[in-house]
């Protein structure tokens, strides 16, 4: 069956209610989350400050292996953001559903289980990463060194690129998300047919939110480092 989104109309345009509200929330999460591990800073770190600081190290691990340890500190809040955001978009459709009945419109889905988040954050990440190039290398020195090299009529085939990675970017993590929740809504539904089948459905269902969580973890962690890949290969100089 069809996912039902809460839909609400302002000056003439239609909004997806359901994911403006989910995507609020994900930020209010990772605003508290972050704010609460980091009050109280300990010079030796014990809870949930060893928590925040694993996560700190990770994402700095992911910028160092892409760019120079000099820039390190001028894009690791970046990485961290998107990291952060992307898993806990990714964790927040795993853990209930809330559905409005009798129209069965969803209030509650992972922002990321929709396209036109996930292809938004894609959009910005590149968008990002042109930024940063442009801003290091200067207008011209960028666009020479970005698509004009190592030959110039490549520049159609290098054009077409940035369009390919938004697409990639954005539907890699949509597919994934969007596939586990709507196994979770099968089995969930399988289990409320029949007493019997819910003995059977309810192991399946935790096996599966288990191992969505590990994806949903995967699937921020490729994204934040795809996001430094492509800034990296904005920011660098190529040399032929």
């Amino acid at each position: 069956m069809e996912e039902k989104s809460w839909l609400f109309t302002i000056g003439g345009l239609t909004f997806d209610g359901t994911v403006v509200t989910m995507t609020i929330l994900t930020c209010l999460v990772v605003f508290g989350l972050v704010y609460y591990c980091t009050r109280n800073l300990k010079l030796k770190p014990t809870g949930k400050q060893n928590v925040m600081e694993a996560l700190v190290d990770f994402v700095r691990g992911i910028v160092g292996d892409n760019v120079e340890k000099n820039e390190i500190k001028q894009y690791h809040l970046l990485a961290f953001t998107f990291f952060m955001f992307v898993l806990v978009s990714n964790t927040l459709g795993l853990i209930t559903k809330v559905t409005l009945f009798p129209s069965d419109v969803s209030l509650w889905k992972s922002p990321t289980a929709d396209p036109t988040v996930t292809l938004t954050l894609a959009f910005i990440a590149i968008i990002l990463a042109n930024y940063y190039g442009i801003k290091k290398q200067g207008v011209k020195s960028y666009f020479v060194n970005s698509y004009m090299k190592p030959v110039g009529f490549l520049l159609p085939i290098k054009l077409i690129e940035e369009f390919t990675n938004v697409l990639t970017l954005g539907l890699r993590l949509y597919g994934n998300i969007f596939a586990g929740e709507v196994l979770l809504s099968l089995i969930a539904g399988l289990g409320a047919s029949s007493p019997t089948k819910f003995i059977l459905a309810l192991p399946l269902e935790v096996i599966w939110q288990a191992f969505s969580l590990f994806i949903g973890g995967i699937q921020a962690f490729i994204f934040a480092t795809l996001l430094m890949v492509y800034i990296s290969h904005k920011v660098e100089i190529e040399e032929v």
